[in-house]
């Protein structure tokens, strides 16, 4: 059997602050890099969720407490119903919802506003593990997307990561933007290049 020590307590110093990660001193990630090490891996990391009923405000809320731009939307069982971006709150459909159910925006239901399951397009783990950043990042260009799910195939199938278009560039240095024009890979580079 083994034996552990019992270590020492201390008195907390006066004035200590909490440490944050050190943004200007992490390694930055490259676009030729495996596209794992920029996938939000939600085998290691809880999703930010939300029930359906929630309201927009409570939705709201939890991104800025979570500093996401995008909510899973749940059941109670864990079933990926939809999703809810931050462009989803505050575009023209939860006024217009808002109005048609005769509330106010911010006591509407997420519900009202979430991209639904089916319309949800994701990435193929088995296609992503073989991808690299620069990959994924071509990918959220050309399709104008700011976020991509990830499943692995399963019973059920599994949401396993998500690609965040914000977070990627961060890790990269530079900031990534979705646009409904596609951009060539070479643009990409020479951006890259230009920091």
């Amino acid at each position: 059997m083994t034996s552990y020590r019992t270590l020492r307590l201390h008195t907390l110093p006066a004035h200590a602050r909490v440490d944050e990660p050190d943004s200007q001193h992490a390694q930055r990630l490259a676009m030729d890099q495996p596209a794992r090490l920029a996938m939000t891996d939600l085998r290691r990391v809880a999703a930010v969720a939300i029930h359906p009923d929630a309201t927009l405000e409570a939705a709201q809320q939890r991104m800025v407490h979570a500093r996401v731009r995008m909510l899973l939307v749940t059941d109670a069982a864990g079933e990926l119903l939809g999703l809810v971006t931050a462009r989803d709150l505050l575009g023209e459909a939860p006024i217009r919802a808002a109005v048609d159910d005769g509330v106010a925006r911010d006591q509407l239901a997420v519900q009202r506003v979430m991209v639904p399951s089916q319309r949800i397009q994701v990435l193929d783990w088995s296609d992503v593990e073989h991808a690299s950043i620069g990959d994924v990042v071509q990918t959220l260009r050309d399709s104008g997307r700011q976020h991509a799910l990830v499943v692995q195939q399963g019973r059920p199938p599994q949401v396993c990561g998500i690609f965040s278009a914000t977070h990627i560039g961060r890790l990269l240095g530079v900031p990534i933007e979705a646009s409904d024009k596609p951009q060539s890979f070479a643009e990409v580079e020479h951006l890259l290049a230009a920091t």
